[in-house]
């Protein structure tokens, strides 16, 4: 097997700094330097940049600890695996009665990121979309779902740092009809995708809720042409009940 050399040495030394740190806060430079066997001129370049960015902090003493920032990313990752082990048995008990895709999601940068979905089990079309892609709030169920829960100032804001570009000529484009939309959702707490995003894919979600703040979203995804009137109908209905239960499960914590 071949053996790949790194690109950035220099991200390897960092990375043995925030091992360390993650060890021993509160460490000088000199304790950090013989713990992980490299110069203290090498050691302090390297802490200076991490200090930059945030992922080291340097208090009054010259000692140091890890940064706020990288707390921010391991919690956020922490609440994001909880997310999805927290839902996946009602999600599961979802698809198991409507059988389509269905997608779990979290607000990431004024987009839709998706942190899990499940395949239906007996449909021979289904969607290409993947874990880990994001798609925009205006154009997608779950994207409308959040945007609900806006406050004025926060879609005002949104509107104007992302603009309404078309997917399918489906797509809503302009901010007063999407607005319209947007309050219809904060009524019904179901939201579409009508072929906004794909052509030919519906979807329906809705957000999931704790506290009174938003914590991500689901929703269904199916060709249109197998969608009726009271499949739906039905649907809505599951997904509704389904919210329920999982958001019942926020408030044991």
């Amino acid at each position: 097997m071949e053996n790949k050399k790194p690109y950035g040495t220099v991200l390897i030394k960092a990375s043995h700094i925030l091992d360390y740190l993650a060890e021993h806060p509160d460490a000088s430079l000199q304790e950090i330097a013989k713990g992980i066997d490299m110069t203290s001129s090498t050691t302090l370049k390297i802490l200076d940049t991490l200090s930059l960015i945030g992922y080291v902090n340097k208090n009054q003493e010259k000692n140091y600890r890890l940064g706020g920032k990288l707390v921010r990313y391991a919690n956020k990752n922490i609440d994001q695996i909880d997310l999805v082990e927290r839902t996946l048995p009602f999600l599961e008990k979802l698809q198991q009665t409507i059988d389509e895709t269905i997608h779990l999601g979290i607000l990431d940068n004024n987009e839709i990121l998706y942190v899990n979905k499940l395949d239906p089990k007996n449909q021979t079309i289904r969607m290409s979309s993947k874990i880990g892609i994001t798609r925009p709030l205006y154009s997608s169920a779950m994207g409308k779902a959040v945007l609900a829960h806006f406050t004025e100032e926060q879609y005002q804001q949104y509107i104007e740092k992302c603009p309404l570009i078309p997917f399918t000529e489906y797509t809503i484009t302009n901010p007063l009809k999407l607005k319209k939309e947007i309050q219809q959702v904060k009524q019904t707490k179901i939201a579409f995708d009508d072929e906004e995003v794909e052509k030919d894919i519906f979807c329906i979600g809705t957000s999931l809720i704790h506290e009174n703040q938003v914590v991500g979203a689901f929703s269904v995804s199916m060709p249109k042409y197998r969608l009726s009137e009271e499949s739906k109908a039905q649907i809505i209905q599951t997904i509704l009940q389904t919210k329920e239960e999982i958001e019942k499960t926020f408030e044991k914590n």
